[in-house]
């Protein structure tokens, strides 16, 4: 299994998945428990929902699961949200706060360096690739990371997560007309959203989105009730949740695009 499928487009906008893979090596797999073998914090789906949206757009997209090692995570283990619940760069617990390997299986300081070697690093070369290949082409670059979590995640948020949560770093990841045309778009939806809230942007967001550089990011978190039949396995799409959703997407991906095209 490689780390990454890249389908490459011609258009400034470029997608990210980190966390839709579902590729789990054996030799790992054997050392996940029962709710680990789960991947229940799966990104499920969402390469679905943005499928040919828009003609042109470049998909990087992780094969490998985020409980290998998180392609959203700092190399370094930093912290996105210091002072608050979150998992770390291989996760040791689900979002539930539940142990997902077996005792004495978790992960090693060796397997940290492995794992970024062989699943994270080319994942971000690809990602970094294809980001100067459009800024080559148009002079600018708009980065839409793609994300979805379950809407009730206690150990995590409070309440219910609405279903749009835009997150630009608080404003620091892109152009203003990238922020304010994605919110407004979800604001006309007449769907729950938030800019900036529990999810600010990941990693990603914050690592590629230097707007001073003509490189925007943005990072989209859809709740998973938007989309999916039930947030408990087995997970199934919900067909008519799905086009109902993808009929909002469709021209907020091609927002992007045309303010895009004012920022060259």
């Amino acid at each position: 299994m490689t780390p990454v499928t890249v389908t490459r487009g011609d258009s400034p906008l470029v997608l990210g998945f980190p966390h839709t893979g579902t590729h789990v090596p054996n030799a790992i797999r054997a050392r996940l428990n029962d709710e680990g073998a789960l991947l229940r914090d799966t990104d499920w789906h969402i390469e679905s929902l943005y499928r040919d949206l828009i003609p042109g757009v470049t998909a990087v997209q992780a094969n490998f699961h985020r409980y290998v090692i998180d392609a959203n995570r700092d190399p370094a283990g930093a912290s996105l949200y210091p002072g608050q619940t979150t998992t770390g760069l291989i996760p040791e617990v689900t979002f539930d706060n539940t142990p997902i390997w077996k005792e004495g299986a978790g992960p090693t300081d060796a397997d940290r360096a492995d794992r970024l070697a062989a699943w994270h690093a080319p994942y971000h070369a690809a990602l970094e690739a294809e980001l100067e290949r459009v800024r080559a082409i148009h002079g600018v670059a708009v980065l839409y990371d793609c994300h979805s979590i379950r809407s009730v995640i206690p150990w995590l948020f409070d309440g219910t997560l609405p279903d749009f949560n835009i997150g630009t770093n608080n404003g620091a990841t892109c152009a203003p007309a990238i922020e304010r045309a994605l919110f407004n778009r979800c604001a006309a939806s007449g769907r729950t959203h938030i800019l900036n809230g529990r999810f600010r942007g990941g990693w990603t967001t914050r690592r590629y989105g230097r707007p001073e550089e003509g490189f925007h990011a943005i990072q989209m978190e859809l709740a998973q009730s938007s989309h999916l039949a039930t947030e408990e396995p087995p997970f199934a799409l919900d067909p008519d949740k799905a086009e109902t959703l993808r009929a909002i997407l469709k021209p907020a991906l091609q927002d992007l695009i045309d303010v895009a095209a004012t920022l060259a």
